[in-house]
């Protein structure tokens, strides 16, 4: 059993992370939000935490009036979400954080020496090699929770890495899958937030409707497992059945199946390397019936075309893709933009910010706000 600081636990990882805490009788020792007081005020009453933060001050106040009957510490602020990942008592730090605010606290609970289960991708989009080194000096382990990286973790146990020749990694193709550019132009916020297979926030889903979520989660692999992008090929898998595999030298390909629960790979992520009973569905292979296999279109979706140019321009490069984005996906969904303007908006900032070779915490952040300002230029032009 696991202590566990979940980052983010109003959102939809962070929720269901609890709902694997309280099936699996994991302790939950910290919680983070943004501002979304009412439902952080009840995971705190019901798994009594020592601290509870909101990142947004005046939210943390309220909060901090609601829970002034319990013994809970609340903090407020960056400094309240970093004093969650650093929490000594806590040997597990769940970052369910969303977008480029998970890399300083993911930092902290690296630097604490804790196992990262590690839900928030930008993080070593944008500063991946900055990460895995800074977890290697620390001895953190680092164990994904995204369902393909965690399907590629798993078919990776027991191997060397000279065996490795390629990573398969899949992507059901979003709510838009065989659509035309044409199509494309009257796509609604509303209607790009159904996703056919996977219940996520706005933003990923959002992500995976463009494919840039495929293109952000090649550049998470690139780190987490040490390959160039030409050691991964993406597969459109509508399924959501197969959730990654691994081809090794002798031609022999392991994969991950399960049903696209995300509580599956949550469970994993807390308890590898034993696995354990937990509250994810049962795989029913006969019911799935098939599983098919397609290319990605990279003329019709242009941010995965993007996102892999940034990993082989390397340096700064996805840093900007990721901080245009964020900016490109917030326009579109408050209807500011359209749905085939968000490549336009990222495009745009990666053909004019320019690139630091080297990574550093300094270099990253000013990346990104450079990539966030140019993103905003785009989307009013």
């Amino acid at each position: 059993m696991r202590a566990l600081s979940v980052l983010g636990s109003t959102g939809s990882i962070g929720r269901q992370t609890l709902e694997v805490a309280a099936a699996c009788g994991h302790r939950v020792l910290a919680l983070t939000a943004h501002h979304n007081i009412a439902l952080l005020e009840q995971q705190a009453r019901t798994f009594h935490p020592i601290l509870a933060a909101a990142a947004d001050p005046t939210a943390a106040a309220a909060l901090a009036m609601r829970l002034s009957d319990t013994d809970i510490r609340v903090l407020a602020g960056e400094e309240g979400v970093l004093a969650a990942a650093r929490l000594p008592q806590a040997d597990t730090a769940v970052t369910a954080l969303v977008g480029i605010a998970g890399l300083a606290p993911t930092l902290a609970a690296i630097d604490s020496g804790k196992r990262i289960a590690l839900a928030n991708k930008e993080t070593l989009v944008c500063a991946g090699p900055l990460v895995m080194a800074r977890a290697r000096e620390k001895g953190a382990e680092i164990v994904p929770v995204d369902s393909e990286h965690s399907a590629i973790f798993q078919s990776l146990q027991g191997s060397s890495p000279k065996e490795l020749r390629r990573i398969l990694l899949t992507a059901s193709g979003g709510p838009f899958f065989g659509w035309s550019r044409e199509a494309l132009e009257g796509v609604t916020p509303a209607r790009a937030l159904q996703h056919p297979n996977w219940s996520m926030g706005a933003k990923v889903t959002i992500d995976s409707a463009t494919l840039m979520n495929k293109g952000l989660e090649l550049l998470e692999a690139m780190s987490l497992f040490d390959v160039l992008p030409e050691k991964i090929q993406i597969l459109i898998h509508r399924e959501s059945i197969l959730h990654s595999a691994v081809e090794y030298c002798d031609n022999s390909v392991i994969a991950q199946l399960g049903d696209p629960d995300m509580r599956l790979p949550i469970q994993y992520a807390l308890s590898w390397p034993d696995r354990t009973p937990g509250p994810a569905r049962p795989l029913d292979l006969l019911s799935v019936g098939k599983l098919t296999f397609a290319q990605p279109d990279l003329k019709t979706f242009r941010c995965l075309a993007l996102a892999i140019r940034a990993a082989r321009e390397g340096g700064t490069a996805p840093a900007i893709l990721n901080g245009a984005n964020e900016v490109a996906v917030e326009r579109f969904l408050a209807g500011k933009i359209g749905f085939l303007q968000i490549p336009q908006v990222v495009e745009a900032a990666l053909d004019t910010v320019p690139r630091a070779a080297a990574l550093t915490l300094e270099s990253i952040q000013a990346a990104d706000q450079a990539a966030r300002r140019a993103a905003a230029r785009a989307a009013e032009g």
